[in-house]
């Protein structure tokens, strides 16, 4: 058996994490744990009341936890006390439980089946556009929230959530900044019915609504359309037994609010970042006509859009909608050459592995070009996980990559996002990181050109 031979915990910062309140952390914890990192390097503690936590943010480190050594932890205290809102889904669920599930529902993202959904990507987002006008002004955030919702909707249940998107969309955006709040995920459990409480309570209801209604209409039609939710439908217990609504409740709840938040986060930094670097927007148009010459772009464009793809992987650095990971110890070892028992945490934060000088150059600067010449390949495994990684890695990674580069290709070649002056944008690290007060512009329509125009466009932007 395991036993540590010293005691030992890493430094790290006394600055009122044992009051109720988790002062700075609380406050803002994406400049909390870069002051960490900066202040005690790659390795420091963290200790709430009696509960101990290590913050790492070495690759290398990183990598021992979430795959070396994956059995000996479980998700952390923040998605553990959001059960309620998630069920067993495969966010949270653990063990036996969470591995059959995932088998079950790993078929719906096999990449031949991904392709199928390409073209309802872009049919959602052309749908979209024909309501947007020249010179109207909109929030960003909550039209890429409200599309990425009817496309997982569409794709993954085979329904249409149009006329649900807005309530949904409110409801998520409560349930996740409030579900991230530490000081509530500590101390206030979710069953005590303070005003918060029941409002989250309220709010779940409202998409349970919406869920089960989707469930109990295709129980009822017992069509198979080969999605997500016909192969869970058809899923079967050794003992021969169906998911009950509530299973299904589950595993639905995950992906449909999960699944679709986290794309729009990607595309709305995304178009905040474009609106203040003219010279890459101006690069990524260059490719989108030449490439795409003024036609809707399809899976098989994506090979060619290269630059459209380092756009996104640029911005998954700067802004990964998983912003923080964090796991329980169950079976002690050691992390970084310290003990950890069971109950311990481990934290590790992508938005300081992400800017971190060590692997990238000007960190803070968004410069999709960095990722040519196969720097993915050229960095530490773990130097870059916006998905997370191990057994735990995001089902859904692929399907959010292939459609925030649709989306994106073709949105950008028929309009520009200029910002409203004096709306300040900042981000918001709850449970994604998604930008408060939303990213209001301004559309501006391109006009199309040539594809030999576009030729010497895309030379024009390499010289600039």
């Amino acid at each position: 058996m395991w036993r540590a031979t010293r005691k030992k915990f890493p430094p790290g910062p006394n600055d009122g994490l044992k009051r109720w309140s988790l002062g700075p952390l609380n406050d803002n914890p994406l400049k909390y744990f870069t002051r960490l990192a900066r202040d005690y390097g790659d390795v420091a503690g963290i200790r709430v009341l009696n509960f101990g936590t290590i913050f790492i943010n070495h690759p290398d480190t990183i990598e021992e936890v979430l795959v070396t050594n994956a059995r000996k932890y479980t998700k952390g205290r923040v998605l553990r006390a959001n059960r309620h809102v998630f069920g067993e889904g495969l966010l949270t669920s653990e063990g036996e439980f969470w591995l059959r599930q995932r088998r079950l529902a790993q078929p719906a993202f096999h990449r031949a089946r991904i392709a199928s959904y390409a073209a309802t990507m872009v049919e959602y987002t052309q749908r979209m556009l024909e309501g947007w006008q020249e010179g109207e002004e909109l929030d960003a955030h909550q039209e890429m929230m409200r599309l990425t919702l009817q496309i997982v909707g569409k794709t993954l249940f085979d329904a249409d959530v149009e006329r649900d998107a807005q309530d949904v969309g409110k409801s998520l955006e409560m349930l996740l900044e409030i579900g991230a709040n530490f000081r509530r995920t500590i101390f206030v459990p979710h069953w005590i019915p303070t005003p918060t409480n029941l409002r989250m309570k309220r709010e779940v209801a409202q998409i349970e609504k919406i869920l089960y209604r989707i469930i109990a209409e295709r129980r009822a039609s017992g069509r198979d359309a080969g999605d997500l939710l016909s192969m869970l439908l058809a899923a079967q217990d050794e003992d021969g037994t169906r998911m009950t609504d509530k299973q299904l409740r589950d595993e639905t709840i995950t992906l449909f609010l999960a699944g679709h938040e986290t794309t729009a986060s990607t595309l709305s930094w995304a178009w905040w970042l474009l609106a203040q670097n003219p010279a890459v927007e101006a690069k990524l148009h260059a490719e989108m006509d030449t490439v795409l010459a003024g036609r809707a772009p399809t899976l098989d464009d994506l090979p060619n859009l290269s630059y459209t793809a380092h756009v996104i992987t640029e911005v998954l650095r700067l802004y990964p909608a998983a912003w923080g990971l964090a796991r329980l110890v169950v079976e002690p070892h050691e992390v970084a050459g310290y003990p950890v028992t069971k109950g311990m945490g481990v934290a590790m934060a992508q938005w300081v592995v992400h800017r971190d000088p060590r692997w990238y150059d000007e960190p803070e600067k968004f410069q999709p070009e960095r990722w040519e010449g196969d720097l993915l390949r050229r960095l530490p495994r773990f130097a870059y996980f916006p998905f997370g990684g191990g057994p735990r890695q995001c089902i859904g990674n692929t399907f959010a990559l292939m459609e925030a580069a649709l989306v994106l290709a073709t949105i950008a070649q028929k309009f520009r996002l200029r910002l409203v002056a004096h709306h300040r944008v900042v981000p918001l690290a709850s449970i994604t990181l998604r930008p408060r007060h939303g990213v209001r512009v301004t559309l501006e329509r391109r006009h199309q050109i040539n594809a030999r125009d576009s030729s010497i466009g895309a030379q024009s932007a390499v010289a600039d």
